[in-house]
């Protein structure tokens, strides 16, 4: 298939909730979600114990089905590339092909019930692609309404794929019969899981797992959660946010205690989880102390996002984008997407680059700054122009709030934070502490952001004449001054001239007298 741009929809008829996500996908941009929709049917309401889907929940989940298609079709997305899956509760259900039927008979769409073992698969899929996945060995977990799927991975590839019957809406069903939860019920639930989880837990420990990827709603809303007990903002992306086994031991001895109407005064807490989030609470806090983790990391990608590109790469047509997991840079494909999604000038954009890796490394002695800042203000400077496509006119403002916005993936909140901050002040006024952002950032990361925009502004200025003028950048420091020797290919007038109006910043942060010259 060679179609330069393509729209797909993908269903998931999942225990608790229906959701669809609609994503376009061309060559350069990338894959950008267009919309997404969400339905609590609770398709397994009481379908758990009696195999039975119930006939209300199906003909509430066929509407929701037939506005999830007028949807799709309103954003342009063809009949063949809606799909649709069926998860846990559908899977189990004796009634489940006549269910299936009826939805094909009043709709037209073709469901799919995959099983546990390919929902932990499309889940790596779609995990991966948002959270970086290193060389050792990560547990990635997706907590569903009927089941929970393990998978350990690294970058090489899949360790372990299994899904365990121990999802929230089943566990509420089979095991919570007390509001506010007794510590019956509480020890029932935590043998339970423990029982079922030992497998992976085993496997975990052989591979020597540390750290621990969630996805799904119920991982989500415990870090929008924990994120509104702390004072921070939780309105925002969670991806690659992280709550800490303390951070969520507050949390965890503050709701449980709780009845289901103190829970719905709760901030943070969607109205539709206020019963499922006590099994989602218990099960969470088995999983930090059978897999001995101290911290978990959310992904905002999950089972939707993995079926995607699951079906991109089977038609081939995203080959670029969807390389194996070997070759797989999530960041820099993630910043690169952004780039284009902004029409950027990519030729400029990657020789500011090229500059400001230069200087970072010539004055390394000076400013101390560790190798995941150079990675940092590489990606800053890719995209330190993007805001041009708003407006020239206070472009650096524009660009830091399509970086906070722009859902980059594999970075952490505080690594977008200090990307959007290093742009901001690539031109016009310095770090300041009159700006209420600046203030906020931890001294660390000030301080980074002070050396950084500072190498920014300078490497920005020497290539002011859009022309890749400047070939290479020699650094020499002596005494209370550091030269910066120019290589040209034609007089550089104009990026000496443009530098020494930006190197002010430069010379306050590292305390000394900056001398440009040219070969």
């Amino acid at each position: 298939m060679t179609t330069e741009k393509l729209r797909v929809a993908a269903i998931d008829l999942g225990t608790n909730s229906f959701h669809m996500i609609i994503v376009e996908e061309s060559k350069g941009k990338g894959i950008v979600e267009i919309d997404r929709v969400k339905n609590m049917i609770c398709i397994g309401r009481g379908s758990i114990s009696t195999k039975m889907l119930d006939e209300e929940a199906m003909l509430s989940g066929i509407a929701a089905l037939k506005n999830f298609l007028v949807l799709a079709a309103h954003h342009g997305v063809v009949p063949e590339n809606v799909i649709a899956f069926a998860t846990s509760a559908i899977r189990e259900a004796k009634n489940r092909l006549d269910f299936l039927r009826r939805i094909r008979d009043e709709t037209g769409l073709k469901v799919k019930i995959i099983s546990g073992r390919e929902e932990a698969e499309f889940i790596y899929y779609g995990v991966r692609k948002a959270v970086k996945i290193g060389k050792s060995s990560d547990l990635l977990f997706d907590i569903g309404g009927g089941s929970v799927e393990f998978i350990i991975a690294n970058n090489k590839g899949v360790q372990l794929l299994e899904s365990r019957k121990i999802g929230v809406a089943r566990m509420r069903e089979r095991f919570v019969f007390s509001d506010p939860i007794d510590r019956h019920d509480i020890k029932m639930l935590e043998q339970f899981f423990s029982a079922e989880m030992d497998s992976p837990v085993e496997k975990a420990s052989e591979l020597k797992v540390t750290r621990a990827i969630a996805s799904s709603g119920t991982a989500q809303n415990i870090a929008r959660m924990i994120a509104s007990m702390n004072g921070r903002e939780s309105s925002v992306s969670l991806n690659n946010s992280l709550f800490s086994r303390k951070e969520f031991q507050v949390l965890y001895k503050a709701v449980l205690p709780l009845s289901s109407v103190e829970r719905r005064r709760l901030t943070g807490l969607d109205v539709n989880r206020v019963d499922l989030i006590v099994p989602g609470l218990i099960l969470v806090d088995m999983i930090f102390r059978l897999f001995n983790l101290s911290e978990i990391v959310v992904s905002d990608y999950a089972l939707r996002e993995g079926m995607v590109l699951h079906y991109l790469k089977n038609l081939g047509n995203d080959g670029s984008e969807l390389e194996s997991e070997f070759e797989l840079d999530i960041r820099h494909e993630s910043v690169y997407e952004l780039g284009f999604r902004c029409a950027w000038n990519q030729e400029h954009a990657e020789h500011v680059a090229k500059l400001s890796l230069q200087l970072f490394d010539s004055l390394a002695p000076l400013h101390h700054l560790e190798a995941p800042y150079r990675e940092l203000l590489e990606y800053a400077s890719l995209l330190h122009n993007i805001g041009t496509f708003i407006s020239i006119s206070s472009h650096h403002k524009h660009s830091q709030y399509i970086i906070l916005n722009g859902e980059l993936r594999g970075f952490s909140p505080t690594e977008i934070e200090i990307i959007a901050h290093v742009v901001r002040y690539h031109r016009k006024s310095p770090p300041s502490e009159r700006h209420t952002a600046y203030t906020l950032l931890k001294p660390i990361h000030k301080r980074a952001v002070d050396v950084l925009s500072g190498i920014l502004r300078l490497a920005n200025g020497l290539e002011r004449g859009h022309r890749k003028n400047i070939q290479a950048i020699n650094v020499s420091v002596k005494g209370s001054e550091i030269t910066l020797l120019l290589t040209p290919r034609f007089e550089p007038d104009i990026e000496i001239w443009a530098a020494e109006q930006l190197k002010s910043w430069m010379e306050t942060v590292l305390q000394k007298k900056i001398i440009i010259k040219s070969l």
